[in-house]
């Protein structure tokens, strides 16, 4: 472990936050995106009605991305989370750059799900995500 004016690489800090060579996947790395081989304006609006479509969830239910809707690293695609909480008053991504996909994104659900690799593997964690992204497990 590095003293306090040791320098740290960058290898020892991806470890010390649970991402290592171990990790199994490139974070770097982009989901294909199949349905942009034939007509994008197709798929534009298909990502747009999808987008559009609500689904009422309540704590408990298991959900996973939306195809194409995913914004985030984690939950993978296609990985069931589960709901912990449905805020009835979003709160809002700090993100102040309006470039940001992330900007004044309402984040109005609170999904569990567990650390899968790393020394955390096993812990369960909460995070905040716009429930629009989102879609009942039964429905993948």
């Amino acid at each position: 472990m590095p003293s306090k004016n040791d320098p740290l690489s960058s290898r020892d800090l991806l470890a010390r936050i649970g991402l290592d060579q171990n990790l199994g996947s490139d974070l770097l790395e982009d989901e294909p995106l199949p349905d942009l081989s034939g007509d994008p304006c197709a798929a534009l609006q298909e990502r747009a009605r999808l987008f559009a479509q609500t689904h009422k969830f309540k704590p408990g239910d298991l959900v996973t991305w939306k195809p194409g809707l995913k914004n985030r690293r984690v939950p993978r695609s296609n990985q069931p989370v589960v709901v912990l909480e449905v805020l009835s008053e979003p709160v809002f991504d700090s993100d102040r750059d309006s470039g940001s996909p992330y900007f004044h994104e309402p984040l109005d659900l609170v999904l569990g799900l567990f650390v899968e690799n790393g020394p955390n593997r096993g812990d369960f964690l909460s995070w905040h995500f716009d429930s629009r992204r989102f879609q009942p497990w039964a429905d993948r």
